[in-house]
């Protein structure tokens, strides 16, 4: 509740209540055509396993959306929900669980979680969650591994020790062609080989990601999942949401896509209709997180 006022407060003077939101953002249902509300995604869950959210890290009303979704789901799915984030690593899961049961500060937790500086905007999940009792997964590739497959490719995973074995996934997955590899190169400005290694970064990152949601499906096999990253790792159904079928391939997931949009006032949703399961279109007037 405190987030909320906050958000509220920031968004200034934009609008001056919760209620004011629905005027900053459109969410569009893809296969039927139409916009839609919060309540129309949470029942398509009834039918799903998985929801990935992809947003844009910085997006005051796509962190608003988050909480609203996550508190909505865990309502209508009698608090059988867990929360995976690309914002924490899985060699901290120790840490979070430990914050979670009242164990450590949560100065202590920030710290040796190894949080995000923008944690404020990703705080209002961990504390509902915290608050309910739900599960919090951290979901990423701690970054010295990652650095050590730029500098050194895919194959250094399988040189390091056995200790470090239970953080990494197993079979890591290398995409060297398709739309995934040409979408990243044009994000990077088309300068292919020297990039692959950090391409093979990216795909270490889904991995991760991918095999974190099937390890917490498996073993609660009657909760909805909530995945929370940044819209290139999901966009497209791509990058993490493509490998997560190699994991877990009779997982049914469905995708967000929430970000910013110049055209906010007036939107032409047959150019963002690849995107995923729903398109989330935010009033780019209000203020950035940071």
């Amino acid at each position: 509740m405190k987030r909320l006022l906050f958000i509220a407060l920031l968004l200034l003077p934009f609008f001056a209540t919760a209620q004011d939101l629905s005027k900053h953002y459109k969410i569009y249902d893809v296969k039927k055509q139409k916009t839609i509300s919060l309540e129309d995604i949470v029942a398509d869950m009834a039918n799903a396993n998985v929801l990935f959210f992809g947003e844009e890290h910085n997006d005051s009303i796509g962190h608003y959306l988050e909480i609203t979704l996550f508190k909505k789901l865990a309502a209508a799915y009698s608090n059988k929900v867990g929360l995976t984030l690309e914002m924490f690593h899985t060699d901290v899961q120790p840490v979070i669980n430990e914050y979670l049961g009242g164990m450590i500060t949560e100065k202590n937790f920030v710290k040796e979680a190894r949080a995000w500086n923008n944690y404020k905007d990703y705080r209002p999940m961990v504390e509902f969650a915290k608050e309910q009792g739900l599960s919090v997964i951290g979901g990423n590739a701690a970054a010295r591994y990652s650095n050590a497959v730029t500098r050194n490719g895919l194959q250094i995973l399988a040189k390091l020790p056995d200790v470090s074995k239970p953080f990494l996934p197993p079979n890591t997955i290398d995409t060297l062609t398709g739309r995934y590899y040409e979408k990243f190169i044009a994000l990077l400005g088309g300068h292919g080989m020297g990039a692959m290694k950090v391409y093979q970064t990216q795909n270490f990152w889904d991995a991760t990601m991918a095999w974190s949601i099937a390890k917490f499906a498996k073993a609660n096999k009657d909760k909805k999942i909530f995945q929370v990253n940044g819209r290139f790792h999901s966009d497209e159904k791509l990058g993490t949401f493509a490998q997560l079928k190699k994991y877990a391939p009779k997982l049914k997931a469905l995708n967000i896509a929430a970000f910013s949009a110049d055209d906010f006032a007036n939107l032409d949703w047959e150019k963002h209709k690849e995107l995923g399961d729903y398109v989330i279109l935010t009033d780019p007037k209000v203020k950035k997180t940071f």
